[in-house]
């Protein structure tokens, strides 16, 4: 599992680079590429059903004119997700049968222009998932080297322990953020540590520029004398309380803008103190810990 700790800090995603959001063209993808590596973010992550099934392969044909080396990029993708949109299926449902595992994973590498991904995810836990099979297509995929790493997405730790008793998970990648702290408590990150399981955090800014309710505004004024503090914005603040935790937490930061990154990338070096961590922690939930 120590494997998985060659990926950058912070995590490009790029959910929105394609259909789904920004629409950038090829060329805007490829500078977009160039600039995540130089502000240090080298590992992107993908997932097939982004764009509808479409982005890694806009990704890919970016990739293919960047002059970027793949040996200094990491890939992460994953599978799982069956949708309408895209595909011809009657319903959105999931699917983790052996060789569908192994078609999606060929189909993504085709897609994005590589011989193999770092890591390869399970996007989200269906009701009808049998380890032992899965089992079989990540052993498969792995002796053909088109997958180095195998981890999972949104899986609660009885549901990873289920699948370790067929294959070693090294990875679980959840939604985790200042508004959204669940994972510190539910035993997703004790899980980690214990087991010593990269951690990723999707959505790492939670609810804190979407929405304006009693609970960012309480934030907002907690972070004010903070900013100040440490020569930082909010977004900074926000992946540096999320850092701090000693399940060495991966954001996966989903902004196309340039500034954005560059600052995200900046977040990394931030050293919060324990109580002004906890004086985050406090105005997100309202009231002083018990």
């Amino acid at each position: 599992m120590q494997q998985t700790r060659n990926f950058s800090r912070i995590i490009s995603g790029t959910m929105t680079w394609g259909s789904w959001g920004n629409q950038l063209s090829k060329k805007e993808m490829s500078e977009l590429m160039h600039h995540c590596i130089a502000c240090g973010l080298t590992t992107f992550d993908h997932a097939d059903i982004y764009g509808s099934y479409s982005t890694e392969g806009d990704f890919g044909a970016a990739f293919a004119e960047s002059g970027i080396q793949r040996e200094d990029i990491q890939l992460i993708s994953k599978c799982g997700i069956q949708m309408t949109r895209g595909r011809d299926n009657a319903i959105n449902h999931y699917q983790y049968d052996k060789e569908y595992i192994i078609w999606s994973v060929e189909r993504s590498l085709k897609k994005l222009g590589t011989d193999y991904l770092d890591l390869l995810l399970l996007h989200r836990p269906s009701p009808l998932m049998e380890p032992y099979e899965i089992a079989e297509a990540i052993e498969q995929l792995k002796r053909s080297g088109k997958i180095k790493q195998f981890g999972v997405s949104n899986f609660t730790p009885s549901q990873i322990a289920m699948l370790e008793k067929a294959i070693p998970v090294s990875a679980n990648q959840v939604e985790f953020s200042l508004t959204h702290d669940a994972p510190m408590y539910d035993g997703t990150f004790d899980d980690c540590i214990y087991n010593n399981r990269m951690a990723m955090a999707w959505s790492p800014l939670g609810t804190f520029f979407r929405e304006k309710d009693t609970r960012t505004k309480r934030i907002k004024k907690a972070m004010e004398p903070l900013m100040e503090k440490y020569g930082v914005d909010e977004s900074q603040l926000l992946l540096a309380w999320l850092m701090k935790h000693p399940a060495t937490i991966f954001p996966v930061i989903g902004t196309t803008n340039k500034k954005r990154i560059e600052q995200s990338a900046k977040a990394a070096k931030i050293a919060l103190e324990l109580q002004d961590w906890f004086a985050l922690l406090v105005a997100s939930q309202g009231h002083d810990v018990p």
